[in-house]
């Protein structure tokens, strides 16, 4: 009987979480389904019919009006920018049915990405060009993605190179990247949690989680983190590595920037600082998601944080998470904040460079389903599914709480991470469940489509594949 009281009382539910403000942003809408069908198209026709002579010199085309471009940077207005980008989706389906043109297509890319950060230092800090900036770089990294997993003969191309960007500070080389102190590292998890985070803002990234690298003068690297189970720590290389990352992008402050010339080392100093502060103290994880309180920390704070301290305010734009659904599924895991330091963001500030990134695409591909299941997942939120749990384990998750503090005070970890209730650690398991079976659903789809066209499905097609699964009864 006794047995059965305790159990009662610890199944009583928790009272439902608060959800916060919005913050009265809209998300970025694409709204061009005819463009990617008629590319789809474009695709299977080229194919059956042969590469089209023009290929090359419309390569070379756009690289000439990226050079006009680069000339007087123009503003994100300018029609040149929408030529751009345009040329890039149309260019990569070609290039995708063809395999050829695919060097010169990285090459435009990459000089795109430089020249459109460079230009955008001097455009306001408003939607529009926001909203420009974003279609140039997610948008044509979207493109070159999707002939890396069209093209049967495109190399596993484990690394893009992005500009060799000067630093004072003392540096170590990383599979022929040379890293310094005080560089970024945009990651992508496996997780289901990490696509949730990646795609659930208003403008829907890449990436999930932000690092900041210390070098020290013997050219020993550390990275500076934050894990949901352990808060603030710091790892090597290859602890670094060995959770799985999707893909890796390192960001480096503009050489240029007024605080660098005033102090060549500034970066430097801030990641020793973040260092020394890992090392001396527990900081905890933020759930709450608070950039003004860094006395706990989530993955985007330690880099805020840090360079904050030394006058530099990254993030130009705030992340925003504006859709009620959303909201309500955010709230369910401890986020109190809507406006915010999201990871993907961070590419998209013109303060930093993108030196480097890892990628193939067997992980691509991975990440393209990822992001196409949790894209399903959050629709349904948007009408009303709720953030699921497995109530009737909320007494035993309660148990393993409470030693999980214990162990916490004893300077370990448990189960459920210090910060998170029991209800959010079955609302974290209930997601990663039903990410999983949609994932494998698509998987199993694919495969499918595979046999009849040849290829695989690109990534709109893919969304329409999680969308037919997560309406079934799971």
């Amino acid at each position: 009987m006794g047995l059965v009281v305790l159990y009662g009382l610890l199944a009583i539910p928790e009272c439902p979480p608060e959800v916060p403000q919005g913050p009265g942003a809209q998300p970025f809408v694409w709204d061009q389904d005819a463009l990617w069908s008629r590319l789809e198209a474009l695709v299977d026709r080229t194919r059956t019919e042969g590469c089209p002579p023009t290929l090359l010199a419309g390569l070379r085309q756009l690289d000439g009006v990226v050079t006009t471009t680069e000339r007087d940077l123009p503003g994100p207005d300018d029609p040149r920018w929408t030529e751009l980008e345009t040329g890039m989706f149309e260019s990569a389906a070609l290039v995708a049915a063809c395999s050829e043109g695919l060097p010169e297509l990285l090459a435009l890319r990459g000089r795109l990405r430089h020249v459109a950060k460079q230009a955008s230092q001097g455009w306001p800090v408003d939607r529009d060009a926001r909203d420009r900036l974003y279609r140039l770089l997610y948008g044509t990294r979207a493109a070159v993605e999707e002939v890396l997993l069209q093209v049967p003969s495109a190399p596993a191309l484990s690394l893009e190179r992005g500009d060799d960007e000067p630093s004072a500070t003392p540096f170590v080389d990383v599979e022929g990247v040379r890293i310094h102190s005080g560089d970024l590292l945009l990651s992508r998890g496996g997780a289901p949690t990490s696509a949730f985070i990646a795609r659930g803002s208003d403008y829907p990234g890449n990436f999930s989680h932000v690092a900041l690298v210390h070098v020290s003068e013997a050219g020993v690297g550390s990275v500076i983190e934050a894990h949901i189970e352990r808060g603030v720590t710091v790892s090597d290389a290859a602890g670094y590595l060995g959770d799985k990352k999707l893909r890796i992008l390192v960001l480096r402050l503009r050489a240029d920037h007024p605080a660098l010339r005033a102090d060549p080392l500034l970066p430097h100093r801030a990641a020793s600082e973040a260092l020394e502060e890992a090392r001396t103290q527990h900081i905890p994880y933020d759930f709450a998601m608070d950039v003004e309180d860094h006395s706990e920390r989530f993955c985007s704070e330690v880099a805020s944080a840090a360079y904050g301290a030394h006058g530099v305010e990254l993030w130009q734009h705030l992340s925003t998470f504006s859709s009620p659904g959303l909201a309500r599924w955010m709230a369910g895991f401890g986020v109190r904040h809507l406006r915010t330091h999201g990871p993907s963001d961070l590419e998209y500030d013109p303060q930093l460079r993108v030196v480097a990134e890892w990628h193939d695409p067997d992980t691509l591909f991975r990440d393209h389903v990822h992001n196409a299941a949790i894209g399903a997942m959050l629709e349904q939120a948007e009408t009303g599914a709720p953030l699921g749990h497995a109530a009737f384990m909320l007494p035993v998750a309660r148990v393993l709480k409470a030693w999980s503090a214990l162990l916490v005070v004893l300077g370990s970890e448990g189960p459920i991470p210090e910060g998170m209730s029991a209800t959010t650690a079955l609302r974290a398991q209930w997601l990663a469940k039903r990410h999983g079976a949609i994932e494998t659903c698509v998987q199993g789809r694919v495969a499918g489509y595979q046999a009849e066209h040849g290829r695989r499905p690109p990534y709109w097609t893919l969304v329409a594949l999680a969308r037919e699964c997560a309406a079934e009864p799971g």
